[in-house]
């Protein structure tokens, strides 16, 4: 399977700034880096190492070695911090390359998920005729699921997450998009803020209920027209990527496999989730250390 992913990191972090979001306890460094850095370079690990490093780690794991990071064109320190690092390990095993989400003029915020992959896949013409992994720069997806996305062998699927595994507040797992598939398994829609009739149309006969995490496997030739084609949604007005990936489904009945699991996917959304994910960090990559020498840079000084 193509080793390839790339991974959506050029949005402005707006929900994590919210005054809304700001009571969560913390200490003075990690607060700032909440206010002024993308919210994947939040420094969540030991000497401040920020989320991002983590969720590379797993995807050096899961085997992938070609990763386009897609930023945003106001923000240096994702570029700045792996540049510095690229000869690191694990950062040498990864052919890291950046793609660039423009912000169009009167817009306050970038054009949304669909138009930031299309600048990825544009950005890697080399890629055309492969499958790749895409996935958000917010979620510690874990290097299993990337590695179920990295070897599945149907051109496009997605991973299938147990609602009941996340271990989120339940207000906010109800918010999340759930997935509504044919018997077989394949994708039949993807729907946002579902209401109670529709959750209990997408119960499997076990009770389980599906929910998107955003993490795809797609065919380079069959999403890049969808990418371009997705209208923007009538109310945020962005070009969302289950929105192509529906048109997909639209187009072929069999176009994308849901592939279940069941996990909890650590998120960085608002400032409450900061405490949490460092929390689990500590817990779960206590050997982290040993993949960085300790005379690299420090995440503090981008």
């Amino acid at each position: 399977m193509q080793p390839n992913i790339v991974i959506l990191a050029g949005g402005i972090s707006s929900r994590m700034r919210l005054a809304q979001a700001r009571s969560a306890p913390l200490d003075p460094a990690l607060r700032r880096d909440a206010e002024e850095k993308a919210k994947t370079m939040i420094g969540v690990g030991s000497d401040r190492r920020p989320f991002l490093d983590y969720l590379l780690l797993n995807v050096v794991a899961a085997g992938y070695r070609n990763v386009v990071i897609l930023i945003g064109e106001r923000d240096h320190s994702i570029r700045d911090y792996y540049e510095a690092r690229k000869n690191a390990p694990p950062f040498q095993k990864l052919n890291i390359k950046y793609a660039v989400q423009p912000l169009p003029a009167g817009r306050q915020k970038p054009l949304g998920t669909a138009d930031a992959l299309w600048h990825a896949l544009r950005a890697t013409p080399e890629w055309r005729g492969q499958s790749f992994t895409v996935c958000n720069s917010d979620n510690l997806y874990s290097a299993e699921a990337l590695l179920w996305a990295r070897e599945n062998k149907h051109h496009n699927a997605m991973i299938d997450y147990d609602r009941a595994a996340l271990q989120f507040a339940p207000e906010r797992i109800a918010a999340f998009a759930v997935i509504k598939k044919n018997a077989t398994g394949y994708l039949v829609d993807i729907i946002e803020k579902p209401s109670v009739e529709e959750m209990d149309s997408v119960a499997e006969a076990n009770g389980r209920v599906g929910v998107s995490m955003n993490i795809f496997r797609l065919a380079y030739d069959q999403i890049l027209p969808c990418l371009e084609a997705v209208p923007l949604h009538p109310v945020r007005q962005e070009k969302e990527l289950p929105a192509a990936v529906k048109m997909l489904v639209q187009q072929n009945p069999h176009a994308v496999f849901a592939i279940p699991r069941a996990e909890h996917v650590p998120d960085l959304t608002v400032q409450s989730d900061i405490l949490l994910v460092k929390d689990y960090v500590q817990k779960n990559f206590q050997n982290f250390q040993a993949f960085f020498p300790t005379t690299e840079v420090k995440n503090s000084d981008f």
